[in-house]
């Protein structure tokens, strides 16, 4: 399969595109290992891929919870996975300040989500040129995204995702409003379905967040089925040992058959419309 061009991505496009990886990045060897992994099981079922790592977590639950490596030696380090592996790579950037150097790596720059109404962050990242991933916030409804989608594009940069990963649902439980999907969609901008964020349990750990992952392939169907530009799924060889966001993560074991399983659901509904 050729290299996915992201900056082609366009609302409607067919067929679904998928943004994975493990949450954050634990090792050079791990995230190499991952990233060839995700993208063998993404040529053999013919969805292009994004793949997706932090170099910093920086709203981790606990001051001693694992960060990353920071924005230097995570950046060298996509870059190799870049280079080496031949995918198209993500990562998160926290602070206006990042969005330069991280565009001379990343082939798209994401906005997490607790940080989606920072407009100095907004401008900086869509200022660059690069595709821009906006996640939306747990806090907000889904049109209050329009006002962070159009401080990107007064940049002049159109080339913008956008992405549910739950709502706040009381304490420590978020729900997906699938509403979301058609409504963002209608702006005539790529949007995606984070499916295992949204599968968080926000401190439901005390200390860390808690999660339900036997939901993932049940919010993928969901979203598959009323049509979505793309999937985005955190996935970890390992998810009992992943030094983030294991709780909610897919077990690389499952990927290939979720993703067939994707396909036939995306091919069933075409025929019918």
């Amino acid at each position: 399969m050729k290299t996915f061009d992201v900056a082609s991505v366009r609302c409607g496009g067919a067929p679904f595109f998928l943004i994975a990886g493990p949450c954050v990045i634990e090792s050079p060897a791990h995230v190499a290992r991952m990233a060839i992994a995700i993208r063998e099981i993404c040529t053999e079922t013919k969805v292009p891929l994004i793949f997706k790592a932090s170099f910093d977590k920086a709203n981790r639950s606990s001051i001693s919870s694992y960060r990353g490596p920071g924005l230097e030696e995570g950046l060298a380090i996509l870059a190799e996975v870049r280079n080496s592996v031949g995918v198209p790579v993500l990562s998160d950037i926290h602070d206006a300040s990042q969005a330069e150097q991280a565009a001379r790596v990343l082939d798209v720059l994401q906005i997490p989500a607790f940080l989606c109404r920072q407009t100095d962050l907004l401008l900086a990242a869509a200022a660059t040129g690069k595709p821009l991933n906006i996640k939306k916030g747990q806090f907000l409804a889904p049109w209050n995204m329009k006002e962070a989608l159009d401080k990107a594009l007064s940049t002049g940069n159109d080339k913008i995702i956008l992405t549910e990963r739950g709502a706040t649902f009381g304490y420590n439980n978020l729900v997906v409003d699938f509403r979301s999907l058609p409504i963002m969609r209608a702006w005539g901008h790529p949007v995606v379905l984070d499916c295992t964020h949204s599968l968080q349990l926000p401190g439901g750990l005390g200390d860390r967040t808690g999660g339900q992952p036997e939901y993932i392939e049940t919010l993928a169907r969901a979203a598959v089925a009323i049509g979505v530009d793309g999937l985005f799924m955190e996935v970890h060889d390992n998810p009992s040992q992943a030094l983030s966001d294991g709780p909610n993560s897919l077990d690389l074991s499952a990927l290939r058959d979720l993703l067939r399983l994707l396909k036939r659901i995306q091919a069933a509904v075409a025929e019918r419309e």
